[in-house]
Order: C-alpha cells, then structure tokens, then sequence
C-alpha cells in the first residue's frame, strides 16, 4: 500500500454501524500495540452490545481500515538473534 492509496480520493461505503467500526478500530490500535487487558475489555464489550452480523461486518470494516495502515515505527527486535 503506498502513498497514493492513504490518500486516493475512493471512499470505502460506510459502516452500518460507526460505533461498532470505532470499536473495531480500538480493537485493531490494541492490538498493534499489545494492549491485552484492552483488546479483552474491548471483545468484552462487544459480545455484549452486538446484535447480528451487521454489526460484525462493521467490527471488521473498522478493524481492517486500520490494520491496513502501516506502523510509523518499526517493531523493536527482543530477544531475537541477528
């Protein structure tokens, strides 16, 4: 994915539901991070307030918009041999 796709002018449809895509996107930032207690928090709150698959589908838009983002920074390398 380069430049010219972050910012091309092709907008995706919008999510059926823009709190589940938030919560989506929380879950992904999460994620990159290793945030467990978060990403748990959060799959928590999702099994609770969501109802059908448009909901999911809307989970997943939100988390794939921002996993498609590369990271601005490289993963450091721990405990791994050169």
């Amino acid at each position: 994915m380069g430049l010219r796709d972050l910012f091309s002018s092709k907008k995706e449809e919008a999510p059926a539901n823009p709190a589940m895509a938030e919560l989506g996107r929380e879950y992904a930032n999460a994620k990159r991070h290793r945030d467990r207690r978060a990403m748990n928090r959060i799959a928590r709150q999702f099994a609770e307030q969501s109802n059908g698959d448009t909901d999911a589908a809307s989970f997943e838009q939100g988390k794939s918009g921002y996993e498609a983002i590369p990271p601005g920074y490289s993963k450091p390398r721990r405990g791994r041999r050169r």
